[in-house]
């Protein structure tokens, strides 16, 4: 007799693959949740670094370098080319004004002197040849002048005698008019005597300025050339202390040539390079301070210089006050340079936390301080100290500002 098979319900393949089913749908599930929530990270309470947002008064500072100078500084150059004959002092003498630093020889213009010196020489032995000439040519003519003078006399006496006789009937007309005729071409003849002295005395005068500037020009250009030469020998400016000298015994300079610098010792002040980012916003008159031996002293911007060279520019900056004691010439200072003026502000302390972010973010810390999660936020300026909030914090706010390195891309941080 056949037995009726009774088919079963939970068969083993069914199960498996209902289970492996409802894995499936376990694995999607968890992974949505995995996905969809905060990532977060447990972090140790002694390893992080929590600041308090607070209101105060903000500054917006750059930290620069500078390097102490003199107040001012005269270059030493080659008046005129020449070799070097004799050093007098070494670089760092203190040197009062005039005194001779170095010697150089120059035989060619020494050379040129003596030339002009002969070429004034010979333009005032020329001088004094046209002055006698002039004298001699002016006294032939006032000898002639007093010839015809007292040949007019006579032939006046005589014409008059003559006249007074021919009106008498006692002469005849030939003998008068002949008196008469010498007697008017020697009036003539003084006329034009008279016109050639005084046209002597002018050229005479002519000659005489003529000469007195080409004797002039000539002392002018002896008088440069003995300034050319009194050049070879290089004297200190003013009162100073002489710095990079640069020239050795036997050394050919050529004009122009830098010898060296004379530091002017009455005051100091610091040239300071600053990045070309700020060039728009440095402009005489802004202040810097440093401290320097326990004490801080302050500076003030008195000149921009707004060529850039390899990303940065300078500006020269002076002491408000005096300048402490024992600072020296090449010194290098740490200063603060202000770029606003002071207001209130809210104050973010500084940290590492911002190579991370970029100042877009922070971790901001729970009220019970168990955990800190992230939050938006926009930073202004900024100084040494304190980064000035512009928004997404509060005052009295606790934010982790330590370095993010380690946390990736995690969105909350449990403290512990």
């Amino acid at each position: 007799m056949d037995r009726v098979i009774v088919k079963k319900k939970w068969t083993t393949k069914r199960i498996l693959t209902i289970l492996g089913i409802a894995a499936i749908i376990a694995l999607i599930i968890f992974s949505y949740y995995a996905t969809s929530g905060k990532s977060k990270l447990n972090v140790d309470r002694e390893r992080i670094t929590i600041s308090e947002i607070k209101e105060g008064v903000f500054q917006e500072t750059i930290p620069v370098n500078g390097v102490v100078l003199p107040i001012t500084s005269i270059y030493l150059d080659a008046q005129e080319g020449g070799r070097v004959e004799e050093k007098y002092v070494e670089d760092g003498a203190i040197m009062k004004k005039g005194e001779p630093i170095l010697r150089l020889s120059n035989t060619d213009l020494l050379m040129t002197l003596m030339s002009q010196q002969n070429t004034v020489y010979n333009t005032l032995t020329q001088m004094q040849i046209n002055s006698n000439n002039a004298q001699q040519n002016t006294v032939m003519k006032l000898n002639q002048m007093a010839d015809v003078e007292s040949q007019l006399k006579e032939a006046e006496r005589l014409y008059r005698l003559n006249k007074e006789l021919y009106e008498q009937k006692v002469i005849g007309s030939q003998e008068f008019q002949q008196s008469e005729i010498n007697y008017r071409y020697l009036l003539d003849k003084k006329k034009l005597t008279e016109q050639i002295l005084e046209q002597d005395s002018i050229s005479r005068l002519q000659q005489a300025r003529q000469d007195k500037q080409s004797y002039e020009g000539s002392q002018n250009a002896l008088t440069i050339m003995q300034k050319k030469v009194g050049d070879l020998i290089v004297r200190a400016p003013v009162d100073g202390q002489l710095t990079s000298l640069d020239a050795e015994i036997g050394q050919n300079k050529n004009k122009g040539e830098r010898l060296g610098q004379l530091d002017v010792l009455s005051g100091f002040k610091v040239r300071v390079d600053v990045d070309e980012h700020y060039i728009s916003r440095i402009y005489p008159g802004q202040r810097g301070w440093f401290r320097f031996a326990d004490s801080t002293y302050y500076l003030e911007i008195k000149k921009v210089y707004t060529q850039v060279t390899q990303g940065r520019f300078q500006v020269d900056m002076e002491f408000v006050g005096k300048a402490p004691k024992g600072i020296r010439r090449g010194q290098t200072l740490q200063t603060l340079l202000a770029l606003s003026e002071e207001r209130k502000s809210l104050l973010l302390s500084r940290g590492g936390f911002y190579q991370k972010t970029g100042g877009n973010w922070i971790f901001k810390v729970s009220e019970d301080g168990s955990r800190a999660f992230k939050v938006d936020i926009r930073l202004g300026n900024q100084n040494q100290d304190y980064y000035e909030v512009v928004e997404g914090l509060q005052p009295g706010d606790r934010v982790v500002t330590s370095s993010y390195e380690n946390y990736g891309t995690m969105e909350e941080l449990i403290i512990k």
